[in-house]
């Protein structure tokens, strides 16, 4: 894919993600992996309206942040975090949302650093995990407006040998962030999440 076809898609995304109020406004960014060695990004630039994405709207960007192709603008403030997830193995796509039970859920839980989701069916729609038999935790990091020490926070976790962060984290009072190997499969990660946190939000609203 080109990156005429990746703005495209992306570009796409953004329509579909502002529709579902998953990407209101100039909240969320986006990126694609353009090359892997030496590692490049195309990102959306920053401050832009997620439902209106132009082909102008995004930048290429090497590992040091550095704008290798694009419109005057500056890459999203949360470039670090794009550059550490593009950075696992595997990882083509990476995608970030502002969600109403996203950002609510993020903050009801915490002060617990996190929280479990379990037994829907709908778990089995991110990567790797094959029943709904599963107890899948939920990393919420804190909403750290000094974004390299909040990657260095999330790296830890990513790189912890025993229980390592996957498929996709939340940052307190703010949003969602997940990955996959392809931009399809980054898409469906969004989904799924967004469709299980309204399923534990609703589920405590009625308890």
């Amino acid at each position: 894919m080109n990156h005429q076809d990746q703005r495209h898609s992306l570009a796409n995304i953004g329509k579909e993600f502002h529709a579902n109020k998953w990407s209101l406004g100039t909240s969320s960014n986006y990126s694609m992996v353009v090359c892997r060695n030496p590692l490049q990004l195309l990102l959306t630039a920053s401050g832009k309206d997620k439902g209106a994405l132009k082909q102008s709207d995004f930048v290429v960007i090497d590992e040091n942040v550095n704008v290798l192709e694009g419109a005057p603008g500056k890459p999203s403030a949360e470039t670090g975090l794009h550059l550490l997830l593009a950075q696992l193995s595997g990882t083509g796509a990476v995608l970030h949302t502002h969600s109403v039970w996203g950002t609510v859920l993020s903050d009801l839980f915490a002060q617990s650093g996190g929280f479990f989701i379990e037994g829907y069916e709908m778990l089995k729609g991110l990567e790797g995990i094959k029943t709904h038999e599963t107890k899948k935790w939920i990393d919420i990091f804190p909403n750290n407006q000094d974004i390299g020490a909040l990657a260095k926070m999330v790296k830890t976790r990513l790189g912890d040998a025993n229980n390592p962060t996957t498929h996709g984290f939340l940052i307190q009072n703010h949003g969602l962030y997940t990955w996959g190997a392809t931009l399809f499969e980054a898409r469906r990660h969004i989904e799924i999440f967004e469709f299980l946190f309204e399923c534990v939000g609703l589920r405590r609203m009625m308890a």
